[in-house]
């Protein structure tokens, strides 16, 4: 921070791209290639000993790689380069326990994705309100939506400037995602109010105030189950139920060992576009409800949930088979849509942006204790929904979820308060621990 009260900060900005079929083919023709590296890379480490295993050797293997393999030189010099800095990387993140050691990436369980490292390769201008164009290396200039100002032209220098970019594809296309460095003034503190929040499932954000977050979704299915697709309308529901019958019925007259066919392969690629549709105006709603809060509160304080515990399955074994099995399942499912961890790390960042501050207490207990007289007593929590203090002289009602978010701040004043780690949550070793693979 300079004397000026000014920081730099580090964001991306994701935008959609225009990108004719030829195009499109180039692109995944990239991505294969920049997928097909790593896995060159993985090989070699695991064949290489110990002292061969330098960034040295690593870049004069992939030289000689591009030379060899034909389809490889489709992928730039620089995109490759970055391939082999983000596998260094993923090996020093595992050494310190940051995550777990790199593997061999599948055809179709990996994410799709060339880096453009060199800002400057990308020559953004704006050429309309709604467009801008970028040169993008081996495709030529493309077109993206301008959804979000950059600094470009005249309005880029050293402290605001696009360091790179990413090209990304998911089942709605092609994305490219921009590193933007720029100064921003420091925030003073934010004198905003205290508030707790429970995260739910009825209500998606419960606030200690008696306030809460919904995103409108749609009443409950007639068995009781949670709908699956509440961001998606009427007619894309009735869309993705039909794909989903097609696709059944063309799975089921393939035979054994039979490979799938390309009518299947476009049936389900119809169904991931409108599930990645439903993904993206939930995490749209997301991004708008933790701004507003980040904008209202100066302290946030929310649960230190372990959502991978919450979602186990409870289906047992052969000799102690579980019980609810069903009804666990589409809590889970509930639980997953939600995205809490997700949510968490946006107001994480956003907190700290607007000058609030973020903390995590311990979460059991906080919904099954009154937050009037602070007790818990058996069969106070009578429903998902409803909170009635059983302990005599007491019996205060209300919502559930507010109780518990009046619980989750009440532990904030009191002092039980833990180490606040935005993200996913990993497994973690000891620094001098190396993966056997890595020794």
């Amino acid at each position: 921070m300079s004397e000026l009260g000014l920081e730099k900060r580090q964001f991306g900005h994701r935008a959609c791209l225009a990108l004719p079929p030829a195009l499109i083919l180039k692109a995944d023709e990239q991505a294969h290639a920049a997928r097909t590296m790593w896995n060159c890379l993985h090989a070699w480490w695991q064949m290489m000993p110990k002292d061969k295993r330098t960034l040295a050797n690593a870049d004069a293997a992939i030289r000689q790689a591009r030379k060899d393999i034909g389809f490889l030189a489709v992928l730039p010099a620089q995109a490759a380069q970055a391939v082999l800095t983000t596998y260094f990387r993923a090996w020093v993140n595992c050494w310190d326990g940051r995550a777990d050691a790199p593997n061999f990436k599948g055809r179709f369980r990996s994410v799709m994705s060339v880096d453009i490292p060199q800002g400057r390769d990308l020559q953004i201008k704006r050429v309309h309100g709604r467009w801008g164009m970028a040169n993008i290396p081996k495709l030529g200039r493309v077109r993206f939506r301008w959804t979000k100002d950059l600094p470009v032209g005249k309005h880029a220098d050293a402290d605001n400037r696009i360091t790179g970019a990413r090209l990304v594809k998911d089942h709605l296309g092609w994305h490219i995602a921009f590193r933007v460095t720029t100064m921003e003034t420091t925030p003073a503190p934010h004198q905003g109010p205290e508030v707790g929040i429970d995260a739910g499932v009825n209500l998606p954000l419960a606030l200690s105030d008696s306030n809460h977050f919904d995103h409108g979704r749609a009443p409950r299915l007639p068995d009781g189950r949670a709908d699956r697709d509440k961001w998606l309308n009427a007619d894309e529901k009735a869309k993705l139920l039909r794909l989903e019958r097609r696709a059944a019925q063309r799975k089921a007259h393939r035979k054994p060992g039979e490979r799938t066919s390309r009518r299947l392969h476009h049936t389900y690629d119809q169904i991931r576009g409108l599930r990645a549709k439903a993904t993206r105006r939930h995490q749209d709603w997301q991004h708008k409800t933790t701004t507003t809060l980040a904008q209202q509160y100066g302290t946030v304080v929310v649960e230190a949930l372990t959502i991978t515990n919450m979602v186990k399955s409870a289906r047992g074994t052969v000799e102690e088979p579980g019980k609810n099995v069903k009804q666990k399942s589409g809590l889970n499912r509930s639980i997953a849509q939600e995205a809490w961890g997700r949510t968490v790390t946006m107001l994480t960042y956003k907190t700290a942006r607007y000058g609030g501050t973020l903390h995590k207490v311990p979460a059991p207990g906080t919904s099954q204790r009154c937050s009037a007289c602070g007790f818990t007593t058996p069969g106070s929590r009578e429903d998902q929904a409803t909170f009635v203090c059983k302990n005599t002289g007491c019996g205060w009602s209300g919502n559930a979820d507010w109780n518990a978010a009046r619980n989750i701040l009440h532990l904030y004043r009191t002092g039980l308060v833990l180490v606040p780690a935005a993200g996913r949550a990993v497994v973690r070793r000891a620094r001098r621990v190396k993966p056997p693979t890595a020794r």
